[in-house]
């Protein structure tokens, strides 16, 4: 290669070179041995000569950028590699698109040798849009499929449980993102479950093992694990390539029809794999998912202490409720002289009894009147068949008047005894049975209030077997 390069190269500056790809002729005195740095200066020249500006397309990975601004990138195709570097001066082009991992670019510039490492790479100076990189071409063209069968649509996604109890981690258990994750679980709710499901996270067969790891925490669930609320599918940041095992069909096909909602935080916030796009919650970043996914202890004792209170005002205006119609039905004529009512109701009842007694001997004797009418007149004609017809439809009428006033009778009897029940136990002596007590002073009078009360007073309790005298200290 060397011998070729200098070999299509007739510089002057190459002339003027020791020719050191030349068939070496036969050692005459002494053999010249040259150092690597000379052989590096050489291979220099004629690279740099040969090629001091060119096109380059190819597709970028392992980049990125240095606190200084240069930016180290390599362009690959499907059979070799090129290192860049694009350097931050004045004067210098700077980038006129973002570059990341994946993009397929075309590149100008020089080639040169960096003789710290005798690596041969390009210094650029100028990057445009190539196309979408081979492995960009192929997420489109996974995501473009996956959307149209409706795989990323709003209303696939599940509601994830406000406070699960449960959670599966699908990760690689080394990794410095599950640290964090737990990190953040055992600060905002140490009463969170977790199980790990440890898998690869890059690399041929990690999707399948992935895959694994959730089929079997589907199918599982609930029977050989406990019931998981919720499934975590992640791992830390890397490049397109590190990252590509999450766009996986098979990985997105078994995320959407898993049984149990599923988050994906898969590397940074600007990182997107088809993985986060078919989850039911995408978090930016694995500390983000650990956020999401577990209420915030201190806010959650917030919260209950809110409710404790409102519960407590609460219970305290029912109880003054109930308090004021206790005292407006101490008050009551009921409760103070619920004999008398009682007396008034039988006496009604009694009013009532002789009225509907009244009324059907009224209605029989109207009745027998009719009927010996009919008889006379039935006499008089003679229709026998007739007259043994209106009989019994006669005696028939009598038997239903009959009963239907002894269920009134028996209705107005029962709603009586209703009556007096009710008023029964809205006696004080009901009250006092329920376990109650009266608290009155000395004169008897009925104490309402805390504040009729002073030092030294005299008090009867009476409760339902007794009376208990005391004095206020």
């Amino acid at each position: 290669m060397l011998s070729w390069l200098c070999g299509a190269l007739n510089s002057p500056d190459c002339m003027n070179e020791p020719d050191l790809f030349a068939t070496p002729e036969p050692v005459k005195s002494e053999l010249r041995v040259y150092s690597v740095s000379e052989v590096t200066k050489a291979v220099r020249g004629v690279i740099e000569d040969q090629f001091p500006g060119i096109w380059v397309e190819g597709e970028v990975s392992n980049y990125r950028q240095q606190s200084s601004g240069h930016q180290y990138f390599t362009l690959k195709d499907a059979g070799s590699q090129l290192s860049c570097v694009m350097f931050a001066r004045p004067g210098m082009w700077r980038k006129a698109v973002p570059l990341s991992d994946g993009m397929m670019v075309q590149a100008k510039g020089k080639l040169t040798v960096y003789e710290a490492r005798g690596q041969y790479q390009m210094t650029v100076s100028l990057v445009q849009a190539g196309g979408a990189g081979l492995l960009q071409a192929k997420f489109e063209a996974l995501k473009r499929k996956l959307a149209a069968e409706g795989l990323f649509e709003a209303d696939q996604k599940r509601t994830l449980p406000e406070y699960p109890l449960t959670l599966a981690i699908i990760t690689s258990p080394t990794g410095a993102a599950l640290q964090d994750i737990l990190n953040i679980l055992s600060r905002r709710a140490p009463w969170l479950r977790v199980i790990i499901a440890p898998v690869r996270v890059q690399g041929d067969g990690a999707a399948a093992e992935m895959v694994e790891a959730l089929e079997d925490i589907n199918r599982e669930t609930g029977r050989g694990l406990p019931k998981i609320d919720v499934v975590l599918l992640t791992r830390g940041g890397g490049s397109a390539e590190d990252l590509w095992e999450f766009n996986d069909e098979a990985l997105a096909r078994t995320i959407a029809g898993s049984s149990i909602p599923t988050v994906s935080a898969v590397g940074h916030e600007i990182d997107f794999t088809i993985a986060d796009l078919v989850a039911d919650l995408r978090a930016p970043t694995p500390s983000a998912a650990a956020e999401l996914i577990a209420p915030d202890t201190g806010e959650l004792m917030r919260r209950l202490d809110g409710i404790t209170g409102h519960l407590r005002k609460q219970l305290m205006l029912s109880w003054e409720r109930a308090s004021r119609r206790l005292g407006a039905v101490s008050q009551s004529a009921v409760f103070r002289e619920p004999q008398n009512r009682v007396q008034q109701y039988a006496q009604r009842l009694d009013f009532i009894q002789t009225s509907f007694s009244r009324a059907g001997q009224d209605r029989l004797q109207d009745l027998r009147q009719r009927l010996d009418q009919a008889g006379a007149r039935l006499r008089q004609h003679r229709p026998d068949q007739i007259l043994a017809l209106r009989r019994q439809q006669s005696v028939s009428l009598g038997d239903r008047l009959g009963e239907q006033l002894r269920r009134q009778l028996r209705a107005r009897g029962e709603r009586l005894q209703r009556l007096g029940e009710m008023l029964r136990l809205l006696s004080p002596e009901a009250t006092l049975e329920r376990g109650y007590s009266l608290a009155m002073k000395a004169d008897g009078t009925l104490l309402r209030s805390a504040k009729d009360v002073r030092a030294d007073d005299a008090l009867e309790i009476r409760l339902k077997d007794g009376t208990v005298k005391t004095v206020v200290k």
